[in-house]
C-alpha cells in the first residue's frame, strides 16, 4: 500500500527531496509544508498550509490525512524536538531527536563533543562575556577569526572575518543585539578545500553518499560576501577524496552512541582539507542545501526505501548505490540584494524552456500570484544538471540559467571551478633526445619543444594519453621477455589518441626498478624507439627511477605518455554520429591486451599449463608466454587515412575494456549494436581461456577482445568501401550492425559466440572437453561462508576474488560472533547475507558451534574462510568440516603459537616471514599448507611495519588458496595432506604457479606430493 508524505520546510532541499520521494512507486503523494511555487500542484506532490511550528497541530494533520512518513527539511524544527514529538504521538519520522540535532544546534556541544572524542576540529573557545572573547581573538597566536552564534540564527549565524578587529565587531553586535542566543565560539580560520560529506545513518550503520563542494560566496572567484551556498557540485574529484579518512563519520555516530544517543537520520559534516589534514568545520543534520540538489540526482535507489531502512535500523540491509559515471552541478539564481535586504514578487519566466533542455529546476523562494510564478525569498532557483563529467554539466547548467529570467537575478557562472581546476593540473615530461619536429631545451629541466607549423598543422587540437601495462607488465617479468613490452606501451597509447582521429607526435617514458638492469632497460628503450618509428611519432627520452625497498629484484614498473594532434574539423564526434543501420567493422587484434591480464594470472594458477608450456594449438614452436605478450597491433598508420577520409563515424581501441563495453562507448543510448561472432576469426587462444577458466560467453565478451582489436562505425553505404581500404593493411571483417535498442537491456550482443569458439577450437581441446551449449549451464561456483570477529579481515579480498570472472566460489554468507563490526557492514553492501551469532550468548562451546553448523547448513555452504575468527572452533565441528576450513596464519609453518609471530621474526633476524594458508585440523600440520606468501624483513622493520606488510600479503594469498580448493586443483587427503590435482608436476609447477604472484622465494614443504 502506497503511502502519504509530508516533508516539511519551503527551500530547494525540500523541493529536491519531494521530488525524489515522488519517484517512487510507495508513495502515492507527497504534501510540502509550506511548500514553493515548485511543489504546488505538481504531479503527485502538492503544499500544505499546516502551521509547522506547532507540533500539535502538525501531528493532528498527520493522522487527518494518514501520513505515513514525515521528513523535515528545518534544521530549527528538528531542534526543537518535532521528530520527538511525533514520534511519541506515533508518527513515522525521519530524522534525529532533538538531543542528536545538538551537533548542528549548539556550536559548544559540537565542538566540546568533538575535543572528547579526538575528532580533529579548528582551535575554539565559547564565551558568554564579549570582552573576554574580545581578548582571546586578540590573544592568540592563530587567526582566530570565525564567530558562531550559539544555536540556529536566521541572518548571521557565523561569520567570517577579514581580521581579528572585525572579528571583534561581529561579537560585540552579536551579543549586544542577544538575538543569537547568550553565548559566542571562536574558532581559528582554517585554509583549504572545504567539502560536505554527508550520509544516512541509523544510529549503528553509515552509508555513505558522494562528497559534494558547495561554494559560499556570492560572486565568481569566491568573491563578495557568505550566504547560504550559491551552488554545488558532486562528486568531487578523486584528487580530494585521498585526503579524506573513510572513518570519519563513522567515528561521529559511533561516539554519539557511546554516549547515550543514538543518531538517526542524514548527518551533513563540513570539511576543511588544511595541510595538517582534514578537520571538521560543522555539522547539519538534514541533507544541506544546495548539496542536496546535486546529492540526490545521483541516488539510485528508491529515496524512500532508503528512509525506512534507516528508521528501522535495517541500513546495513539496504546500503544505497550512486551513479559512477556521472556529476551533478547545480547553480543557484538569487534575488538582487541577497544576502542583505531584496525584492519579491518579481516575475519568473523561462521555466519551461529549462525544462525542455533536460534540466532539474528546484524552487526555492518563489510562489504562485496569479498563476504566475513570482519571487519570495533570497535564493529563488536551483538549477541542476547531471552529465557524464564535470564541465559538460557545468555547461548544461549554465544554459538552463541563460533561460531562466527574473529581474536582477543574480548567480555565479564558476560553481564547480575548483574541481576543474584540480582536474586540469599540468603534466610532466621527461629529458631526452632530438627527433624529427622535436628540439631539446638548451636550458636542460625537463623540456622539449614540438614545432606544430613546421608539422603542417593549420588549426590543430592537441590529444594526450598516459598508459601502463598492469597484470601484463608482471607476466613479462615472470617470463623475462622485456623485448615487447615497450612496444605494447606505444601501441597502446598511440591507438588511444587515435580514437579522437589525432595523429601521434611525440612520446616519452617513465622506468621505475629497485635496482638497475642495463640489458633490461635497453632492451624496452629499443623497443619504444622501434614502436615510435613505426608510428610516425618522435621518441623525446625517459626518465629512470631507482626506489629501493619498494621493488623485489627483477621487478619494474613502467610508463607512457604521447601527445597527437588533430585538425579542428577532423576530430572523431564519436558519441554523436552512429545510427540504426550503421555497420560495424572489426580489426583483427594480436591476441590479448588490456585488463584481460588479471583474469589470465588466475587462470594460470588452476591451469596444467605455465608460461613455458608449448602454447595450446597451432602456435608452431610459441610458449604460452610468447602468445599472452604478444603486443598490441599499432593501427595509426594504416587507419589515419580512412580516419580522415570522413566515412568514419567512430573508432574504438579495444584495450582496457573487453568487447561488449569496448563497442558501447561509442555508441549513443539510443542504439544498441548486434555482432556476428561467426564472421570473424577467433584466435585459439581465446578457446582455451574458454574452457580452462570456466568461463561464460558473456564473461568472454566483457573481460577479453576475443579477436577483435578496434572497430569502425561506418555508413551502411559506405561500409564495403571504407572495408577494402582498410584490408590493404589490415585483416578486418564486417561484423555487425547498429539497431534500435536490444530487448535484453544490453548495449551491445554477440551473437553466435560459442559456435565461433568451438570452430576456432585446437582439435585436441575439443577432445578433453564437451563445450557447453546455450542450454547448459556452467559449472556451479562453491559456496563460502566467511567466519569474522571484527575489523582485520581478509574479507574485502575474498569478496572482491569471488566477484571476478573465473572465479571458481561464490560467498554466500557471512557470520560474526560480535554484532555492528565494520566487516557486517561491508557485507551487506556488497548484497551478501550475514548472521550475527553471539558466542557469549551459548552456555558451551559445542552449543556455539552447533548453531554455527545449522546455518551454514541452511545456506548450503561447502566451504568455510576463517578471517579473523577469534574462537576455538571444538573437535566435532573441526572432524565435520574436515577439509572444508580454510584459515590463514601470518607466519610461515611451523605456526608461531605462544607469542607475536612478527616479534619473532624481528628478535631472530630471520630475512623471510610471510604468511599461510592451510586446511583447519584438530592439530596443525605443516602437511595441510595450500598456499604461502613470502615477505621479506626488512632492517627498519617494527613490529607496526612488518605486521601491515603481511596482512596485505594475506589479502592476496587467500583468495589464492581458496580459488585452489574451490575449483578442485588442491585438496585435503584422509591422511591430512594437501595434495594437488596434478602431482606429477610436483615442486617444478608450483615454482611456476608461485611466479604468477610475483613472489619468487618458495618456503613450501619438500615433498613431492604435498604443497
Amino acid at each position: 500500500m502506497a503511502d502519504r508524505v509530508l516533508v516539511i520546510g519551503s527551500g530547494g532541499r525540500e523541493h529536491a527531496l519531494a521530488w525524489k520521494l515522488a519517484q517512487s512507486p510507495h508513495v502515492k503523494h507527497v504534501f510540502v509544508a509550506p511548500g514553493n511555487a515548485g511543489t504546488a500542484d505538481n504531479g503527485k506532490i502538492s503544499n500544505s498550509a499546516v502551521l509547522v511550528s506547532n507540533h500539535t497541530i502538525v501531528t493532528q494533520f498527520c493522522k487527518d490525512h494518514n501520513i505515513g512518513l514525515v521528513l523535515v527539511g528545518e534544521e530549527a524544527l528538528l531542534a526543537a524536538g518535532i521528530v520527538d514529538d511525533l514520534r511519541a504521538a506515533g508518527v513515522r519520522c525521519f530524522g534525529p531527536s532533538a538531543k542528536a540535532a545538538q551537533l548542528a544546534s549548539n556550536t559548544s556541544f559540537a565542538k566540546a563533543f568533538l575535543d572528547r572524542h579526538g575528532i580533529p576540529t579548528a582551535r575554539w573557545k565559547a564565551f558568554t562575556n564579549p570582552q573576554e572573547a574580545c581578548r582571546f581573538i586578540i590573544s592568540t597566536d592563530f587567526p582566530a577569526r570565525v564567530v558562531r552564534a550559539r544555536g540556529p540564527a536566521a541572518r548571521k549565524e557565523v561569520t567570517i572575518a577579514a581580521s581579528k578587529e572585525e572579528a571583534c565587531r561581529a561579537v560585540q553586535e552579536i551579543m549586544q543585539d542577544r538575538m543569537f542566543g547568550e553565548m559566542v565560539v571562536i574558532e581559528e580560520l582554517l585554509q583549504g578545500e572545504e567539502l560536505s560529506c554527508l550520509c544516512f545513518t541509523d544510529g549503528v550503520t553509515v552509508a555513505s553518499m558522494p562528497p559534494a563542494q558547495a561554494h559560499k560566496r556570492l560572486l565568481d572567484g569566491d568573491q563578495g560576501p557568505n550566504t547560504g551556498g550559491m551552488g554545488a557540485y558532486c562528486p568531487v574529484p578523486e584528487i580530494l577524496l585521498e585526503k579524506i579518512n573513510d572513518a570519519i563519520l563513522q567515528h561521529v555516530v559511533d561516539s554519539m552512541r557511546q554516549e547515550g544517543t543514538a543518531y538517526v537520520g542524514v548527518l551533513q559534516t563540513g570539511l576543511m582539507l588544511t595541510k595538517d589534514g582534514v578537520k571538521i568545520l560543522n555539522f547539519k543534520c538534514q541533507f544541506g542545501d544546495p548539496q542536496c540538489q546535486v546529492i540526490l540526482p545521483l541516488l539510485k535507489n528508491d529515496f524512500y526505501e532508503v528512509i525506512q531502512a534507516t528508521i528501522d535500523g535495517k541500513l546495513c540491509s539496504f546500503m544505497p548505490a550512486w551513479s559512477e559515471n556521472s556529476t551533478a552541478v547545480c547553480v543557484v539564481m538569487a534575488s538582487p540584494g541577497y544576502p542583505g535586504d531584496y525584492d519579491k514578487g518579481m516575475e519568473v519566466t523561462g521555466l519551461l524552456q529549462a525544462k525542455e533542455l533536460g534540466l532539474q529546476v528546484f524552487h526555492a523562494g518563489t510562489t504562485l500570484k496569479d498563476s504566475r510564478v513570482v519571487t519570495s525569498g533570497g535564493r529563488v532557483l536551483s538549477i541542476t544538471a547531471v552529465k557524464e563529467d564535470l564541465m559538460k554539466a557545468l555547461a548544461e547548467a549554465n544554459r538552463g540559467v541563460a533561460a531562466i529570467h527574473f529581474k536582477g537575478a543574480t548567480y555565479r557562472k564558476d560553481i564547480g571551478h575548483r574541481g576543474i581546476r584540480l582536474l586540469k593540473q599540468s603534466l610532466y615530461v621527461s629529458k631526452g633526445t632530438s627527433r624529427k619536429r622535436c628540439y631539446h631545451s638548451e636550458v636542460g629541466g625537463f623540456a622539449g619543444f614540438f614545432d606544430l607549423k613546421a608539422s603542417g598543422y593549420d588549426d590543430p587540437i592537441l590529444v594526450s594519453q598516459t598508459k601502463g601495462l598492469g597484470p601484463k607488465l608482471q607476466i613479462a617479468q615472470v617470463c623475462k621477455r622485456h623485448d615487447t613490452i615497450g612496444q605494447d606501451l606505444v601501441a597502446m597509447c598511440v591507438n588511444d589518441i587515435l580514437a579522437q582521429g589525432a595523429e601521434p607526435l611525440f612520446f616519452l617514458s617513465y622506468f621505475a626498478c629497485g635496482k638497475l638492469d642495463v640489458e633490461v632497460t635497453e632492451t624496452i628503450k629499443e623497443g619504444i624507439a622501434e614502436a615510435c618509428r613505426n608510428a610516425g611519432c618522435a621518441y623525446l627520452g625517459r626518465e629512470m627511477t631507482e626506489v629501493t625497498g619498494v621493488y623485489s629484484s627483477g621487478e619494474y614498473d613502467l610508463a607512457g605518455f604521447v601527445v597527437g594532434a588533430v585538425e579542428r574539423g577532423q576530430m572523431l564526434l564519436r558519441l554523436q554520429r552512429a545510427d540504426e543501420e550503421d555497420v560495424l567493422i572489426g580489426l583483427a587484434s594480436s591476441r590479448i591486451h588490456g585488463r584481460g591480464f588479471s583474469i589470465i594470472r588466475k587462470i594460470l594458477l588452476m591451469s596444467s599449463l605455465h608460461y613455458s608450456s608449448p602454447a595450446p594449438g597451432s602456435c608452431g614452436d610459441k610458449t604460452l608466454g610468447d602468445v599472452l605478450l604478444a603486443p598490441a597491433k599499432m593501427y595509426s598508420p594504416s587507419l589515419l587515412p580512412v580516419l580522415r577520409s570522413g566515412h568514419v563515424k567512430a573508432f574504438a581501441f579495444i584495450a582496457e575494456e573487453g568487447l561488449l563495453e569496448g563497442i558501447s562507448r561509442i555508441l549513443p543510448e539510443h542504439v544498441s549494436a548486434v555482432l556476428d561472432a561467426l564472421s570473424w576469426k577467433i584466435p585459439e587462444i581465446f578457446c582455451w581461456l574458454y574452457k580452462e577458466g570456466n568461463l561464460s560467453e558473456e564473461e568472454m565478451a566483457q573481460m577479453f577482445n576475443c579477436g577483435i582489436g578496434a572497430v569502425l562505425v561506418v555508413q551502411k553505404e559506405l561500409a564495403q568501401h571504407v572495408l577494402k581500404d582498410i584490408q590493404r593493411c589490415e585483416e578486418a571483417w564486417l561484423i555487425g550492425k547498429v539497431v534500435a535498442p536490444c530487448h535484453t537491456g544490453s548495449h551491445v550482443e554477440v551473437e553466435n559466440l560459442l559456435e565461433a569458439l568451438q570452430l576456432s577450437s585446437p582439435q585436441h581441446l575439443l577432445n578433453n572437453t564437451v563445450v557447453e551449449s546455450p542450454h547448459q549451464p556452467r559449472k556451479n561456483k562453491v559456496k563460502v561462508a566467511v567466519l569474522i570477529s571484527g575489523t582485520g579481515t581478509n574479507l574485502a579480498a575474498l569478496i572482491s576474488y569471488a566477484k571476478e570472472p573465473g572465479s571458481c566460489a561464490q560467498v554466500v554468507l557471512v557470520i560474526s560472533n560480535k554484532s555492528g563490526v565494520e566487516e557486517l557492514r561491508n557485507a551487506a553492501r556488497a548484497g551478501i547475507p550475514t548472521r550475527v551469532i553471539d558466542h557469549k550468548l551459548y552456555g558451551s562451546r559445542s552449543e556455539f558451534d552447533s548453531t554455527i553448523d545449522r546455518v551454514l547448513e541452511e545456506f548450503a555452504v561447502e566451504l568455510i574462510c576463517l578471517s579473523g575468527f577469534m574462537r576455538i572452533l571444538s573437535s566435532p565441528f573441526l572432524r565435520k568440516w574436515k577439509g572444508k576450513i580454510l584459515n590463514a596464519s601470518p607466519s610461515l609453518f611451523p605456526p608461531v603459537r605462544d607469542g607475536n609471530a612478527h616479534q619473532q621474526a624481528l628478535q631472530s633476524g630471520f630475512k623471510v616471514t610471510g604468511c599461510t594458508v592451510h586446511f583447519v585440523l584438530e592439530e596443525s600440520s605443516p602437511k595441510a599448507v595450500i598456499h604461502q606468501e613470502p615477505v621479506s624483513v626488512k632492517a627498519e622493520d617494527t613490529e607496526e611495519t612488518l605486521s601491515e606488510r603481511v596482512k596485505e600479503a594475506e589479502c592476496r594469498a587467500f583468495p589464492i588458496a581458496l580459488q585452489l580448493v574451490a575449483s578442485g586443483a588442491v585438496r585435503l587427503g584422509a591422511d591430512g595432506k594437501t595434495y594437488w590435482k596434478q602431482e606429477s608436476q610436483s615442486l617444478c609447477l608450483q615454482e611456476e604457479k608461485r611466479d604468477c604472484t610475483s613472489f619468487p622465494v618458495a618456503l613450501e614443504p619438500q615433498e613431492n606430493d604435498v604443497v
